[in-house]
């Protein structure tokens, strides 16, 4: 038996691949890239989950570091980064038989985050990116009869399709929304030989007795809310637990005096509620704005559409190549553009064309005060102070792992600092996604350092390949 935390995008599809749907090479078909295609027609009767993924990955060259992501998609999307719209090069079969019982626990509905974030927010992907194996994004907006703009999908598209996704695909049973957990930690098998799983299998329980072959398995604790508001505790014994819980709840602090006063905010939500219950406006002081990603953006996107004064303050200089900005081209992305241009040109320094907006490159924050005074730095140690209405703080999130012995420090590639999924992920085998310090525990998404939906099924190929072949031990 296998549970995983986490039901995200990651989540979603890992359970989709341990359901049965197993991904074959579609024969006659054609990939555009040679040497895979031969490498695909040397076994197209063997699934692609009982193959050697490092092997078929070999030589693939895209955006993700990932091999395993970068393979499963050019296998569903062959020519997507050069524009094309090439079919994909796999067909699924449902084998029932294949199937390993699992649990997916999460704390909303199937789509993760995507059900907390603003549901008018464009995503930065492409829409046809963000869809899952098998249901392209595509067909399920056309079937109710919408459009993609600008190639984009919003925010509630995306919660809404994922949810879809999970009935459609009958993985609903897989699922348990409403719990969180608190503790993941490795017991001798013994010691658990005469319990049963409690409260969250109804109607399986054989299966959830502990495997006597194994020494030690994992012990997942935690609670289910109920619909009353209670809390109802549970126990699950596990010899595979897969990590797939995201970085979208723990935002970054910049640890300056002042950071919990409560006109300081770290999520963007408080912006859109400050606006709703007018408490900032066009005639309020300005809105301090930290940060230079895309989250920042959005709030300066979202400040500017309801003329509220920013101050936007962020270390980097404007021409920085690790700017995101710099990164995105403008054709696809005119809004974000739209800010990069106001960065370059709205300093303090030179008035430019935008109201209402002045960019601060090079400096940070020293501290807040409680008159809702903000000290200001630029990089030759001058200083400032600003009087804000509210501040924004909006430089990241970590992943919050405090379910995990020391916080899953042990685990990440440099084991001294804190994981982070931009500097310091989960340190994963490539081709198995399993944590080379933990036998038995796996990490997908962005704690392995894959960022994007697009990306992020590769590390379940990579890990269900693994659990598949765990099973049967005998593969093809």
């Amino acid at each position: 038996p296998l549970f995983f935390s986490g039901n995200g995008p990651s989540g979603i599809c890992l359970s989709y691949l341990l359901s049965g749907y197993t991904p074959y090479f579609k024969r006659h078909s054609l990939h555009p890239n040679p040497i895979l295609q031969r490498k695909l027609e040397e076994a197209p009767e063997v699934s692609v989950l009982d193959q050697d993924l490092e092997y078929l990955s070999e030589g693939l060259e895209g955006r993700s570091h990932s091999p395993v992501a970068l393979l499963f998609d050019t296998l569903q999307r062959p020519d997507t980064d050069f524009g094309g719209t090439a079919e994909s090069v796999l067909t699924w079969w449902h084998e029932p038989d294949r199937a390993i019982p699992h649990l997916v626990l999460g704390r909303n509905a199937p789509g993760g985050a995507w059900h907390s974030i603003e549901g008018s927010m464009v995503t930065l992907s492409k829409g046809e990116w963000m869809g899952l194996p098998d249901l392209p994004f595509k067909e399920w907006l056309k079937q109710k009869r919408r459009g993609l703009r600008n190639n984009r999908a919003t925010a509630e598209d995306i919660a809404q399709y994922y949810q879809h996704y999970v009935m459609k695909k009958g993985l609903q049973n897989n699922f348990r929304c409403g719990t969180v957990v608190t503790s993941v930690r490795k017991v001798s098998a013994e010691s658990i030989s005469n319990h049963t799983q409690q409260d969250l299998q109804e109607d399986s329980d054989s299966l959830w007795h502990s495997n006597e072959k194994s020494t030690e398995v994992f012990q997942v604790d935690g609670f289910l809310k109920t619909l009353e508001g209670d809390k109802k505790p549970f126990s699950i014994y596990a010899e595979n637990v897969v990590l797939a819980t995201g970085t979208y709840d723990n935002p970054t602090w910049l640890g300056v005096k002042g950071e919990n006063l409560s006109y300081v905010h770290h999520q963007l939500s408080a912006l859109e509620e400050a606006v709703k219950n007018s408490s900032v406006g066009l005639m309020s002081d300005p809105v301090l704005i930290v940060g230079a990603g895309l989250t920042a953006a959005d709030a300066i996107l979202f400040a500017h559409h309801c003329n509220i004064p920013v101050i936007h303050v962020f270390r980097r200089r404007v021409t920085d190549p690790g700017l995101i900005f710099n990164q995105l081209p403008k054709m696809m992305y005119p809004e974000y553009h739209k800010v990069h241009q106001m960065m370059k040109e709205q300093t303090a320094a030179c008035a430019g064309p935008y109201e209402c907006y002045i960019s601060l490159p090079e400096h940070h924050v020293l501290s807040f005060g409680k008159d809702r005074k903000c000290i200001l730095q630029d990089k030759n140690g001058c200083q400032k102070a600003y009087k804000i209405s509210m501040a924004l703080v909006l430089t990241g999130s970590n992943p919050n792992l405090s379910f995990l012995p020391n916080n899953g420090i042990d685990l990440a590639i440099d084991s001294d600092q804190p994981v982070s999924s931009k500097r310091n992920p989960i340190d994963v085998d490539p081709f198995t996604y399993e944590c080379t310090q933990e036998k038995g525990l796996y990490a997908l998404g962005p704690l392995a350092g894959d960022n994007f939906v697009r990306f992020v099924q590769g590390g379940a190929l990579a890990a269900a390949s693994s659990l598949v072949k765990k099973a049967n031990k005998n593969p093809p």
